[in-house]
């Protein structure tokens, strides 16, 4: 069965390869938008983002609670609330072979449940890892995985090369392990060492590493491990704190990487390659090549008090974080993250980022509904999912139909996991070339099933951003950046979309 969905992850993944590497090429909608490609395989949905009619959903359940405003603190870090772990050593039960993950239902489609990720060399123990019962594993960084396309690939060669790369967690603690995928590869990647650091560099970080902090990653409780095609393992459990809102470098030495890579393009995150090199302690890379893109990692869990919980947000290239500043972490969902962390009921809770750029709700391959059980179910810790998607399906001439499908399809496997499933609203985008009377009409049919009760709440970016004109548009403030587009928040829109969700909702 392993093999089996490994190779509908395959599948999936494999034909997307015409995607741009983060964001369409449309110059008048670079981020979102474009039409992805149409893999086989996968459940329900269209594979395209011309949409079609599919059936609808049960009657919506009424109610619902309303998300906008709430506490508006942007900053700090709490101390308080589970950021380390508590609880006794992790138990020694675990098959630490460092092994795929392989979660049920993979990226194929939403169906078969989810679950925790594998335990991949991690500990035994309770749901998600732990030892005592009094902690459990937390994911509390990630970025999903896809073949890197054209426009992303690395400056250099990576086989044989060391390869930093850096990542900002939401919830801290003492113990991590670390996520290597090569769910999209076309052969096996080798890694000789990879070690973990802290990065201390602010406001923006760089490549650097606090040295003081390095620390070696084991395998099974060996230095290297090769990844098999389409498969991903965790390290092993790591002594290394990192405190809340802490950023971690996860240097690599490589030996053979295939010459399919498994990426997440959008990082808004530099990395760096020193090729012809193994030392992955070095304090700077500064002779290092650079690169604005991810590679082979996917997550980061932290052992965490067992009322730890995680949010998971899944969405296009407006949650991935297009518009905002590379290398400062102020995504919507980083702005979340620390209001969380400044509010002593939530500081247990973490903030895992599931968005990718240029892809839709509806369909297979990295369509939201398609990758559901991965990217959200399978997440360690999962309590909440915000479903966030679907602006590239309306511009492509998608139905409300079709989108209530996947959204009611979404929902039911999120409360099938006793995960709280919320919707946010969408913002408009008059202005950009996916603005006409027919896509306004289904993105307000779209907002009013969102608040209509359907999902377990949800949080309304629409109120948030627009101008309340006619037809409405992102306000002046919120809508700038290099590359206003009238789609894309700027740096200031993806703040107040931050400071919108009622933190309220992550204390069910």
């Amino acid at each position: 069965m392993k093999n089996q969905r490994f190779m509908s992850v395959l599948i999936g993944f494999a034909l997307l390869s015409a995607c741009s590497s983060d964001e369409t090429t449309n110059p008048a909608n670079p981020g979102t938008g474009g039409t992805p490609p149409a893999p086989s395989g996968g459940s329900g949905g269209k594979a395209s983002v011309t949409g079609g009619t599919s059936p609808t959903g049960g009657n919506p359940a009424t109610g619902g609670t309303s998300v906008t405003g709430g506490s508006t603190a942007t900053g700090g870090t709490s101390a308080t609330g589970g950021s380390t772990a508590t609880g006794g050593t992790p138990g020694a039960s675990g098959s630490g072979t460092g092994g795929a993950s392989a979660p049920t239902g993979g990226v194929s489609g939403i169906s078969g449940g989810g679950g925790a990720p594998g335990s991949g060399g991690s500990a035994g123990g309770s749901t998600g890892g732990g030892g005592s019962g009094a902690t459990k594993w937390l994911g509390t960084w990630t970025a999903s995985p896809y073949p890197a396309p054209s426009d992303a690939q690395p400056p250099a060669s990576l086989s044989n090369s060391v390869l930093r790369q850096v990542a900002r967690v939401s919830v801290g603690g003492s113990q991590i392990r670390v996520q290597f995928s090569n769910l999209s590869g076309n052969g096996p990647v080798n890694i000789k060492s990879a070690h973990v650091a802290l990065c201390k560099a602010t406001p923006a970080v760089d490549g650097s590493i606090d040295a003081a902090t390095d620390t070696a990653v084991a395998f099974s409780g060996m230095e290297s491990v090769t990844i098999a095609q389409g498969q991903e393992v965790w390290s092993d459990p790591i002594t290394f704190t990192v405190p809340p809102l802490g950023t971690v470098s996860i240097t690599t030495a490589l030996g053979s990487v295939p010459s399919t890579l498994t990426s997440h393009a959008g990082s808004r995150t530099t990395s760096y390659i020193q090729t012809a090199s193994t030392d992955v302690s070095v304090a700077n890379l500064t002779s290092a090549q650079k690169t604005d893109h991810w590679y082979f990692i996917s997550g980061i869990d932290v052992m965490a008090d067992a009322s730890a919980r995680g949010i998971v947000a899944i969405g296009d290239s407006i949650t991935d974080g297009r518009g905002t500043d590379t290398n400062r972490n102020n995504r919507w969902t980083d702005i979340l993250a620390a209001r969380l962390q400044a509010n002593p009921a939530t500081a247990n809770v973490s903030v895992m980022n599931q968005g990718i750029g240029a892809t839709n709700l509806i369909g297979t391959g990295t369509a939201a509904e398609a990758r559901f059980n991965r990217d959200v179910l399978a997440q360690s810790g999962v309590k909440y999912a915000i479903i966030y998607d679907g602006v590239n399906d309306i511009g492509g001439g998608a139905s409300f139909e079709a989108m209530k499908a996947a959204y009611d399809k979404m929902i039911a496997a999120g409360k099938a996991k006793g995960v709280f499933v919320y919707g946010a609203t969408f913002p408009p985008f008059g202005g950009n070339s996916y603005y006409s009377v027919a896509h306004e009409n289904v993105r307000v049919q779209a907002n009013t099933y969102i608040k209509s009760g359907a999902f377990d709440g949800y949080i309304d970016f629409d109120a948030a951003l627009t101008d309340g004109g006619n037809p409405p548009k992102l306000q002046t403030t919120f809508a700038t950046w290099a590359q206003t587009d009238g789609l894309h928040p700027g740096p200031a829109g993806y703040q107040k979309m931050g400071e919108t969700p009622d933190l309220m909702l992550f204390t069910k």
